[in-house]
């Protein structure tokens, strides 16, 4: 096997360890790791970053549920919603250029980025909030059109909706957003999957080496300062965010 799919196998398993411990973020990453690194054309990229995400989620929720870290009803209404929207979002997708496509990845890197640099998370001792369940469903449905029309999961979205209208800890909105993220993505793959092929021994291995991510990133999870965590990987973004704008800003 060449060497940019191992480097890509490699990365797949840290958009598995992002997604086991921050319940989102490695996600946005998929895209651009299977362009510029698997070499593998942006509108199929799309598709193939649904199943792989979709995938390492569920099983990240799996073990989230295990350890009382998620909840159900959350979720049925987030995802559902998602679910609608993720198919329409997909439809989207082949009517727009591929340079277009990455210079939308490079926007929404660097918002995402910025938002994480300066977001806060709710303390412990904090009054919560009564869940708000149509504004649950709506959150879901635009979260929704977002992945199946860039191919996010939309984690990184999903874990500060469902803390502040949902009214989970952040220990249950990570494991939460894992399930909504895998229902969202297999509504999305269906939709891309409708309109072509993906590569499955590729899309298989990063596959496995995203859950094998995921499966080591969930024990550590609850360990870690989510904190200090969430400002280093917004950092990581905000750099990848700024090459895709490079790379892409000026026309060829």
């Amino acid at each position: 096997m060449p060497l940019h799919l191992w480097v890509a196998l490699a990365l797949s398993t840290l958009i598995g360890l992002s997604l086991g411990v921050l319940g989102g973020g490695g996600s946005i990453l998929a895209v651009p790791v299977l362009v510029y690194v698997a070499r593998v054309d942006v509108h199929v990229a799309i598709g193939m970053s649904l199943a792989i995400v979709g995938t390492t989620s569920l099983v990240g929720s799996l073990v989230h549920a295990r350890a009382g870290r998620l909840d159900a009803l959350a979720a049925v209404l987030f995802g559902g919603a998602g679910m609608v929207g993720a198919p329409l979002g997909a439809l989207g997708t082949h009517a727009v250029s591929s340079r277009v496509l990455l210079l939308l990845f490079a926007g929404l890197m660097l918002a995402v980025g910025t938002l994480m640099l300066r977001g806060r998370t709710r303390r412990p001792g904090s009054a919560p909030h009564r869940p708000h369940r149509l504004a649950v469903a709506g959150a879901g449905f635009g979260v929704g059109l977002l992945t199946g029309f860039l191919g996010v999961g939309g984690g990184f979205l999903i874990v500060p909706a469902l803390t502040l209208l949902a009214a989970l800890p952040i220990h249950v909105a990570v494991g939460t957003s894992l399930l909504v993220i895998a229902l969202n993505s297999a509504a999305g793959a269906l939709g891309h999957l409708r309109q072509g092929e993906m590569p499955v021994a590729l899309t298989a291995a990063c596959t496995t080496a995203s859950a094998l991510g995921a499966l080591a990133g969930v024990p550590v999870a609850g360990r870690l300062d989510p904190v200090r965590l969430r400002r280093a990987f917004a950092a990581f973004v905000i750099l990848v965010g700024l090459f895709l704008l490079a790379k892409n800003a000026l026309p060829p």
